[in-house]
């Protein structure tokens, strides 16, 4: 048995201390999170978000891979593959990355998730108890990748370098603000934090000698297993395989060509089952999502493309195979600068980035911290042009938190280099280092978490992203139409997820696709709300995207009254001209809602 001495010093300096400090780490982490959410959370205001919790709702509730959510130009391209739409029957999602959705779902079946929204929730201060959930499993990746990243930091530099990179993690706002999201990003940083962990494996073998085994080898096809999981959390991500080949393949010489290979195959086990499903049902091996790259062209401004119901009428200038090199570099040169401006400067939402740049003119003794910085800034630079050409509408819309960010995956690797920077500084200056590890550093870290704190202080303005997201309001209108029946809105993806009914968005042409549509299954209710309704007359509804709809919805607001000719003649105005809610039947009636209607040219209903 040991003595007393020996039981003292083990909790003061030995592993006992190391224990303390890391249990009491994460109950920090805890604690700060249960802060956060209690002073900072806000509804989804992301769609992808709501599209992201839609689907794996659909497949905890053994719905399989299907959506509510529905894309016109999703339409076009299942009858061209498939030969049918499936608007009569349960359509598959051909625009998502499964991997989230997935995870999201099994957190569903475990975790209770009541998905009618209480009374309660119109009071100040209530919250929809999903999205919360939601959060906390997001958090909960998170705190896995802050513990992976000090473990990394600590593989690479020390301790000390590993604390500084994993505190200021902790600390970054942007960071907190994406685990509350609804977004993949917490599990997008978890992935590459493993893969920076495998990359490490694979560089320290490349200095065995080459009858080492099948460890490269091993490591090298987990490599290749994990760029794919990550390519299925992302699809744009996937482009990562390029860098984590080339480094493969240069770092381990006469191996290189067989690691190569290694990687290739476990990429290709991961991402071929799934690009295979999708090719089968619209011919494309991303399924629609590899639109993106159209979005936000001059041939395909905003979220048109997804809109269309034809993306490939030869007959008019909306044709995705008209599209050249020219466009795409067209938009290469139009996003880029921006990116280059703001996006990577703001590179994970910390100051810190600038310590990664400056240690990039800092050489490292040891070849492999070289090596691996090296890797991160190259991925970087890489990642910001596909960054450029994959942005779309929701990263205009929402330019601080959406998931065209892909350099925001990189966080991790920048943060822990960054601080290896900032310990190689404060080695060079002339204080002892006692003061700059215990004084300087920090300081220096406070500083820079200064945002979160003043976000912690201030607190969420609203807690609801009103206009045009109000839970309440989107799943009583849901409420009154049947399981079977069809709804056509400008935020279908919040019909899905908080009305849960299957909903498809305003085609491009308002008149000609609502006839089209209503042809295959009947089109039962047209929900519009401030998105479309509050637009600038001129510049956004009657010369914008979609002139029709904005004719249609400017006749609705002028004249109070269901414009002549459209086929659902009965309009619930609650809330109008914020809200409008036009239907084959007065639905609201027997739900004994208050009549708030609008004029009926054909029944005269008020």
């Amino acid at each position: 048995m040991r003595p007393l001495q020996e039981w003292i010093h083990l909790i003061e300096e030995g592993a006992g201390s190391r224990w303390i400090r890391s249990r009491l780490f994460v109950v920090f982490l805890v604690g700060l999170a249960t802060l956060y959410n209690h002073r900072c959370f806000r509804h989804f205001s992301n769609p992808e978000a709501m599209d992201a919790a839609q689907l794996a709702r659909n497949i905890s509730e053994g719905r399989g891979f299907t959506t509510d959510f529905i894309r016109p130009v999703d339409l076009h391209f299942l009858k061209q593959a498939r030969g049918k739409t499936f608007l009569t029957e349960a359509q598959p999602d051909v625009a998502n990355a499964p991997l989230y959705p997935w995870l999201l779902a099994g957190w569903m079946r475990v975790g209770g998730f009541d998905f009618r929204i209480g009374a309660d929730l119109v009071e100040a201060g209530e919250d929809y108890d999903p999205e919360r959930r939601i959060a906390c499993f997001n958090q909960f990746l998170f705190v896995g990748v802050i513990l992976g990243t000090w473990w990394l930091a600590r593989r690479l530099f020390d301790p000390f370098v590993a604390s500084v990179a994993a505190a200021l993690l902790t600390g970054t706002d942007l960071l907190w603000r994406y685990s509350i999201s609804g977004l993949s990003t917490c599990l997008a940083m978890l992935l590459v934090v493993l893969l920076a962990h495998l990359l490490v494996s694979v560089e320290r073998s490349s200095e065995e000698e080459v009858g080492a085994g099948w460890k490269p080898l091993m490591a090298a096809a987990g490599l290749g297993l994990t760029v794919g999981a990550l390519g299925l959390t992302r699809y744009a991500a996937a482009w990562l395989i390029l860098p984590v080949v080339l480094c493969v393949t240069v770092w381990l010489g006469s191996r290189g060509f067989a690691a190569g290979l290694a990687v290739l195959a476990g990429f290709l086990l991961v991402m071929a089952p799934w690009c295979a499903r999708n090719y089968g049902l619209t011919g494309l091996a991303f399924g629609t999502a590899g639109l993106a790259v159209h979005q936000e062209t001059t041939r395909f401004p905003g979220n048109l493309v997804e809109r269309l119901m034809n993306p490939e009428d030869g007959k008019t200038q909306r044709d995705i195979r008209q599209v050249g090199p020219g466009e795409y570099w067209a938009k290469l040169q139009a996003k880029l600068p921006d990116e280059l401006r703001v996006s990577l400067p703001a590179l994970g939402g910390n100051w810190i980035t600038a310590c990664f740049f400056t240690g990039l003119l800092i050489p490292f003794r040891r070849l492999g911290l070289t090596r691996l910085r090296w890797f991160t800034a190259a991925s970087a630079v890489f990642l910001l042009l596909v960054q450029a050409l994959g942005r779309t509408r929701w990263g205009v819309e929402s330019p601080v938190v959406n998931s065209d960010d892909l350099l925001v995956l990189l966080a991790p690797l920048v943060f822990v280099f960054g601080g290896g920077t900032f310990s190689v500084l404060l080695g060079r200056g002339d204080s002892s280092p006692m003061m700059t590890r215990r004084i300087v550093a920090p300081l220096f870290v406070g500083v820079l978490c200064l945002p979160l704190v003043f976000r912690l202080y201030g607190g969420e303005s609203g807690r609801f992203a009103y206009p045009p997201y109000y839970p309440p309001i989107i799943q009583e209108r849901g409420s009154w139409m049947g399981e079977d029946e069809l709804v056509m809105t400008d935020v279908p993806w919040a019909m899905a997820w908080y009305g849960d009914r299957a909903s498809i968005w305003t085609p491009s042409e308002f008149g000609p696709g609502f006839l089209q549509i209503d042809r295959e299954k009947r089109v039962s209710a047209v929900y519009l709300t401030a998105r479309t309704l509050d637009g600038a007359l001129v510049s956004e509804m009657l010369r914008g995207q979609d002139p029709a709809l904005g004719r249609f919805a400017a006749e609705a607001i002028v004249n109070r009254e269901v414009p002549p000719g459209f086929p659902l003649e009965h309009a619930f105005a609650e809330g109008f001209p914020f809200q409008l809610f036009l239907s084959d039947r007065p639905r609201w009636r027997q739900r004994e809602v208050p009549d708030v209607e609008l004029n009926s040219r054909k029944t005269g209903d008020k």
